[in-house]
């Protein structure tokens, strides 16, 4: 396997660093816009489309000010219905890097993790330079992923007059250290992203401790915006019919829907991407301290304590592991169920908990995570993993609770599903009054004027 390829490893490089190469030899097309022209926007993600829901909300914000999007990335799984049915939206997949490219493990990172990222440098080029419309006036990138998609739009930008406008969800350089830890290529990436991370013209974080640092750590100039992560309006809290009839139609809690209407099986949610920085075993080992409290609880005085149903959604390398790990574990109030949810579903089965859980833990500590959000645009509490920038989201024991080990989740695991306890009520309040800040309204007030909409 390896001779196979290194054999079309070194023909592959030749290739896309020659046909790189020409297409900067290529003049460029670019066209000032005619007045009274929409602007022309691309939104580029290097990553699944229908998996970046924040890229998404801006392409339908930047459709509903009145402006043009090209909307680049990964065509793997659907996103949402009211950007394929907008004309305003223009969906331009990326080719997807060959299988062989895999740089899911270390060795494999730094083997082929090149070979990727000058495929992905001339799939962009490509489409930027010679597919979109020469009157496109900006390019509003997705950072991570940092290599190649920053030098490329740097790039892009000069040869075509395009305004760049970095979206900071996290830091490259500290996702990639978390799978490579000291190597010498992790401090490389960090210089590489400070270094063409500071020539945008505009920046949008995520927290304001992010522009903080980019501000004071790393030097950049030009304006930073916190941009929070907000829900849309498709995330809404569901009437308890509504909750009925969803709960009775899904194969994951049709079984326990009767018991989770009448309060004596709760509905547990968490989202994740079964990564090494959300460390899932937190959470099973709470759900192992409250199954040992609720059995002994039911022993004395049967039917006193609700059942637990852990619904945990996503996709992700780590999950087989884990879900493996599930099935070796004795529980008597607790059921998990591990499901992948469409995106009409999920806002729909979010609205349905009475708790969701957060295990993100944050590479850079100044990301915040978007499955919180989606909690709060229905109305529920969350139980969230504390870091530094977490609370800019979540409010202790106001619209949720954070933790640090899965002992002190499992400990609040107790107290809010106790039947003798108000905390779970009074969180639930709390989240539906951050029900009221909504995405269309934020992205109105920051972004809109960075694209003269």
């Amino acid at each position: 396997m390896m001779d196979s390829l290194e054999f079309w490893g070194t023909p592959l490089l030749f290739v896309s660093l020659s046909f790189s190469l020409l297409l900067l030899c290529l003049p460029s097309r670019h066209v000032p816009p005619g007045r009274g022209e929409k602007p022309r926007i691309v939104v580029l993600v290097l990553g699944d489309i229908g998996r970046s829901p924040r890229m998404q909300y801006h392409a339908l914000s930047i459709a509903r000010k009145g402006g043009l999007v090209e909307l680049v990335g990964y065509d793997e799984s659907a996103p949402r219905p009211e950007l394929t049915d907008n004309p305003n939206i223009k969906m331009c997949p990326l080719p997807p890097p060959p299988g062989f490219l895999r740089t899911d493990t270390p060795i494999r990172f730094i083997l082929f993790a090149p070979l990727k990222a000058l495929f992905q440098l001339t799939s962009m080029l490509y489409l930027l330079c010679y597919i979109i419309p020469p009157s496109t006036g900006y390019i509003l990138l997705q950072n991570p992923p940092a290599i190649p998609t920053l030098a490329v739009t740097k790039l892009v930008g000069a040869l075509r007059g395009m305004k760049t406008v970095i979206d900071w969800h996290n830091f490259g350089w500290s996702v990639l250290q978390l799978k490579l830890k000291e190597h010498p290529i992790v401090y490389f990436c960090k210089i590489y992203e400070m270094f063409i991370g500071r020539g945008a013209y505009a920046n949008f974080t995520v927290t304001d401790r992010m522009g903080l640092t980019l501000k004071n750590d790393w030097g950049v100039k030009t304006p930073i915006k916190t941009l929070y992560d907000r829900p849309p309006t498709h995330f809404t809290p569901l009437s308890p019919e509504e909750r009925n009839k969803f709960l009775e139609s899904h194969p994951a809690t049709a079984r326990h829907a009767s018991a989770i209407a009448s309060g004596s099986t709760r509905l547990l949610i968490s989202s994740t991407s079964w990564t090494p920085d959300e460390d899932f075993s937190h959470l099973l080992g709470a759900l192992l301290i409250y199954d040992r409290w609720a059995s002994g609880v039911n022993f004395l005085k049967p039917g006193s304590a609700p059942s637990i149903l852990a619904v945990i959604t996503g996709k992700g390398q780590l999950r087989d592991q884990y879900m493996a790990r599930v099935e070796t574990l004795e529980f008597q109030h607790v059921t998990i169920e591990s499901v992948w949810l469409e995106s009409e579903d999920y806002p729909k089965m979010v609205g349905c908990a009475d708790l969701g859980v957060s295990l993100h833990t944050s590479t850079s500590g100044v990301d915040l995570p978007m499955k919180v959000v989606d909690l709060f645009g229905v109305g529920v509490p969350v139980a969230a993993f504390e870091y530094l920038a977490i609370s800019e989201l979540v409010k202790d024991r106001v619209n949720g609770i954070v933790f640090k080990t899965g002992e002190e989740l499992g400990n609040a695991l107790v107290n809010l599903f106790n039947p003798a306890s108000q905390q779970l009520k009074k969180l639930r309040e709390g989240a539906l009054a951050e029900t009221e800040n909504r995405w269309d309204e934020n992205w109105d007030k920051v972004a809109a004027p960075v694209f003269g909409l």
